[in-house]
């Protein structure tokens, strides 16, 4: 039985993915990340059908989302797609679309798996009038956003929470790592705290669909400006999300 207010696994997990000119992106990755989960939780293999059914599913489908879920029954795992049409303004918004964010306490954090099970984050949510949640550990470590993975510059550092069980080890955020070190910034997977937080230049969100999300505000400790690295980041991002898109030098795992 899952712990009060925690995610229940009985309700399974899914992988949210952009979809542009009917291709989803990071399609090997989000399978890759998936397919550990089921076989660690459940102690299932990803069905062979899921690689299929996303294409299927993304067929048609010109700027969306797509999200896979898999749920756990007694004859096996179910699959489940839904697709849903994005605004172009939401993937890798400019700071005219910062968000807020709000700390919300969950001791140990959700953990490395992307819960279908949203009621703790929905719930907060409810009651941040518009802010997103940031998890944070009873010790005051950062963890990650409610849509995404956190990231602090400070400096030519480039910093973010270790993926060490307490965190969703995101697709972009290991894409968004390797575009800062390919750009020649010093990037570190380390402990950030809510202390720490404030003096960092810029922060920044990361996400499957949003990409890369600038960050204004941390209600009660901070506020940021618009970054010059984010921005840059974003840019990188999006020239490999186009190729992608294209066809020309699809991601891998």
């Amino acid at each position: 039985m899952a712990e009060r207010g925690r995610p229940s696994p009985a309700r399974g997990v899914f992988e949210t993915l952009l979809v542009r000119n009917g291709v989803p992106l990071e399609l090997d990755r989000h399978l890759e990340r998936l397919s550990a989960s089921l076989q660690e939780l459940y102690g299932e293999a990803l069905p062979p059908t899921a690689r299929t059914l996303i294409a299927a599913s993304a067929e048609g489908i010109e700027l969306g989302r797509l999200r896979l879920t898999a749920t756990p029954t007694p004859a096996g795992l179910e699959l489940d797609v839904v697709t849903a049409p994005v605004e172009p303004s939401h993937v890798l918004p400019g700071w005219e679309h910062a968000v807020a964010l709000r700390q919300l306490a969950v001791p140990g954090g959700l953990g490395a798996h992307k819960w279908a099970d949203r009621e703790l984050l929905n719930e907060a949510e409810s009651r941040f009038a518009g802010a997103l949640a940031l998890v944070v550990d009873e010790d005051g470590t950062v963890l990650e956003g409610s849509r995404g993975n956190l990231f602090a510059v400070y400096g030519e550092l480039v910093a973010t929470p270790a993926a060490d069980g307490r965190i969703l080890p995101g697709v972009t955020r290991r894409r968004v790592v390797e575009l800062a070190r390919e750009s020649g910034l010093d990037v570190r997977e380390q402990r950030i705290t809510l202390d720490e937080l404030p003096g960092a230049d810029e922060v920044f969100l990361s996400g499957a669909v949003r990409g890369i999300e600038p960050v204004r505000s941390l209600e009660g400790h901070a506020s940021w400006g618009p970054g010059e690295k984010t921005g840059a980041l974003s840019d990188r991002l999006l020239a490999l999300w186009t190729a992608e898109a294209a066809g020309q030098g699809a991601a891998t795992g």
